[in-house]
């Protein structure tokens, strides 16, 4: 039954306006309207207004006002800093390294990068999300014009190692995308250049951050433009910009007394699920991440569909499930750490989260999940085996199958052979090549690999092959 009022558990894609934010943009709309690069008094006033913004925001983030850029956002802010640097530092070569789960706005340019004729090297990571900082500053190179790391996952909230990769860099310059930790936590040492976004702390949407030290070669990849040190283009949104700074700072004064709170409500969150729900994983590292942010992949779940079952109880959360309706794509971020993709909850909690609010999400949950699980017939009986004459590997043929359904066949099936037996998925869906060998993990069975699908009778698709252990 759909609630009135929705409990918000979503700040990790954008949080709600901070009251700071709200009244310092009220104010900035009637005194800082004006032109900041035009010498009348409204000018002026302007001016002084952008000015001491930029003053608080590089205070916070650790560095000097002039080396602060204002942008239209992360976004933007990301890919101006990563191209800007690569083309700035053409002459060191044209390699780019970045971990394997950074936000897609990275990806997207190293994608332009590759297509431009660089190079790319994209950097594993644990089970938890985290890089190893030798295994990261392996991948330099000599010609590597530009490292990028985030200071912590967007998905699950692992914190990265940005202080050991910095160590060991050498001359690479770093970037590091702190658009999750910036005003909640202390950020991390050692950067050369760093992007942020208001949105993300409670100020205005429309407001990214891009610093870039003394010293450190940026050639913006876009026209010429006097504003900005000449890194970004345009009219700046000086009222927004001022309502973002006021916002950063409060935030960063309540995240003193916030965090601790918020990572003890985390923990009764990553605790309780498994308890509470059956065949659950928690993922993201469980000590090095930020204190407000817990993901889980429910097994034999569409997380869409979860999503929306949360959201009429009166739960706003995120997914980062591999079976999106627009996409059917699988989160890269989960894949590239080897975990679950399917029925995936993210959940990030704002300052001020009531305890009562989490304790409500867990009655509810385990309800839910059941419901979603229900018409999937888990507890119907299985059919019959179709099994090789020769007494060979069970073949399960989920051809034709979207995500989560050929997991739940293996679940379901995997009992009719005796252990040590062979289970063949024959699968089209693209999920099932993270899905399944993720599953086995999980289930401490032993995922065998990949065949063709015509190995084993299938016209399409691969054939996942499972041992079972216990």
């Amino acid at each position: 039954m759909s609630l009135n009022v929705t409990v918000y558990f979503d700040v990790a894609s954008t949080a709600p306006l901070h009251p700071v934010a709200r009244q310092a943009l009220t104010a900035a709309l009637d005194e800082g309207w004006a032109d900041p690069a035009r010498l009348y008094r409204s000018g002026r006033q302007a001016r002084m207004l952008l000015d001491a913004a930029r003053e608080t925001v590089a205070e916070v983030i650790g560095c000097r006002a002039d080396e602060i850029a204002f942008t239209s956002s992360g976004t933007q802010a990301v890919q101006l800093g990563v191209l800007g640097a690569l083309r700035g530092n053409r002459r060191r070569g044209g390699h780019l390294a970045h971990s394997a789960v950074e936000h897609s706005s990275v990806l997207h340019s190293a994608e332009r990068h590759l297509a431009e004729g660089g190079e790319v090297t994209s950097v594993p990571v644990d089970r938890h999300g985290r890089v190893d900082p030798e295994e990261f500053a392996a991948a330099l190179r000599p010609d590597t014009a530009l490292a990028v790391l985030q200071s912590a996952n967007h998905e699950v909230g692992t914190v990265q190692p940005v202080a050991e990769v910095a160590a060991l860099r050498g001359e690479v310059p770093l970037l590091v995308d702190a658009a999750q930790s910036a005003g909640r936590v202390d950020l991390p040492t050692g950067w050369s250049l760093l992007t942020a976004s208001a949105h993300k702390w409670g100020g205005p949407a429309g407001v990214g951050v891009l610093a870039v030290r003394k010293g450190v070669r940026h050639v913006s990849p876009l026209p010429a433009d006097e504003r900005e040190a000449g890194r970004v283009p345009g009219f700046v949104n000086v009222p927004a910009i001022v309502a973002a700074a006021a916002s950063l700072r409060a935030v960063r004064a309540e995240a003193e007394r916030e965090n601790a709170r918020l990572h003890e409500l985390v923990e009764r969150i990553r605790a309780r699920v498994p308890r509470l729900v059956p065949e659950v994983e928690v993922v993201g590292d469980p000590v090095r991440r930020l204190p407000h942010i817990v993901t889980f992949s429910c097994l034999y779940v569409d997380g869409e569909v979860l999503l929306g079952e949360l959201d009429r109880a009166g739960f706003a959360v995120s997914s980062g499930s591999s079976c999106t309706s627009s996409t059917l794509t699988p989160s890269h971020v989960l894949a590239a750490m080897g975990v679950l993709t399917e029925g995936n909850v993210r959940i990030s909690l704002p300052f001020g989260t009531a305890g009562a609010d989490v304790d409500r999400f867990l009655t509810v949950l385990p309800e839910l999940v059941a419901g979603v699980r229900a018409p999937l017939g888990l507890d119907l009986p299985a059919p019959a085996a179709a099994r090789e004459s020769d007494g060979g590997p069970l073949v399960l043929d989920a051809l034709g199958k979207r995500c989560p359904l050929p997991v739940i066949e293996l679940a379901k099936r995997i009992g009719e052979v005796p252990v040590g037996g062979t289970v063949v998925v024959l699968a089209d869906d693209e999920a099932a090549r993270l899905d399944v060998p993720a599953w086995c993990g999980m289930r401490e069975q032993e995922y065998l690999g990949e065949a063709p699908a015509a190995e084993y009778g299938g016209d399409r698709g691969s054939a996942y092959l499972v041992r079972r252990v216990s």
